[in-house]
C-alpha cells in the first residue's frame, strides 16, 4: 500500500513547473493551504491543541459516516449539493468538537507531560493534520470533481491508498511520539 503512495520525484518536478502562477487552479490553492497550516498555524498551536484537532477530525468524520439523519436528509436533496452537505456538517461538526474538547480534560490531559513537545512533534503533527483534514475534506467531492485536481493531488489525498496513509499516520505518530515521551520521562 505505501509502494503505491510513494511519489515519483519527476512527477513531482513536472507538476511544480507546469504551475500557472497567473491563473493557478485548485491544486495550487490546495498546496498553499497545506503548507501555510502546516507550518504557521501548527506551529502557532502547540502540539497539545494539534493532538486535540486531529481527535476532533476523527470524531467529525465519524459523525458525518454514521449519523443516519444525514444520510436521510440527503435523499431530499439534489445530488450536487450533497458534497456541500457533507463537507458543512464535517466541519461545523470539527469545529464544535474541537471547542469542546479544548475545554475538557483531553487537553489538560495532553499537557500534563513535563514537555510541551519538541519542534520536530509540533512540525510532524502540524503536516499530518493538515493533510489529514486537506484528505478528509476532499473525499467528501463528488468523483467526477476529481479531473479537476492533477494527478499528484489525486494521488496524495484522494487515492485509497492516499486516504488510507492519511487516516493512519497521525494514529502511528501519536503511538510513537507517546512511546518517546514515556521513555523519557
Amino acid at each position: 500500500m505505501l509502494s503505491a503512495f510513494v511519489i515519483d520525484t519527476s512527477q513531482a518536478s513536472t507538476y511544480l513547473s507546469s504551475i500557472n502562477w497567473l491563473q493557478p487552479s485548485w491544486d495550487v490553492f490546495i498546496i498553499l493551504f497545506f503548507l501555510v497550516s502546516s507550518l504557521l498555524y501548527g506551529i502557532s498551536l502547540g502540539r497539545d491543541r494539534i493532538l486535540v484537532m486531529m481527535v476532533a477530525i476523527y470524531m467529525a468524520l465519524a459523525v458525518v459516516k454514521y449519523v443516519p439523519f444525514i444520510n436521510e436528509f440527503q435523499a431530499s436533496i439534489s445530488v450536487n449539493d450533497t458534497f456541500a452537505l457533507k463537507v458543512s456538517v464535517f466541519l461545523g461538526a470539527f469545529i464544535i468538537l474541537f471547542f469542546l474538547l479544548s475545554q475538557s480534560a483531553l487537553l489538560r490531559a495532553f499537557g500534563q507531560t513535563a514537555e510541551q513537545g519538541s519542534f520536530l512533534q509540533v512540525a510532524v503533527f502540524s503536516v499530518l493534520h493538515a493533510g489529514l483534514l486537506i484528505s478528509v475534506t476532499l473525499s467528501f467531492f463528488p468523483a467526477d470533481t476529481s479531473p479537476w485536481l492533477s494527478p499528484l493531488t489525486r494521488q496524495i489525498f484522494t487515492s485509497d491508498a492516499g486516504k488510507s496513509v492519511w487516516a493512519l499516520l497521525p494514529i502511528m505518530a501519536m503511538v510513537a511520539f507517546g512511546a518517546i515521551n514515556r521513555k523519557n520521562v
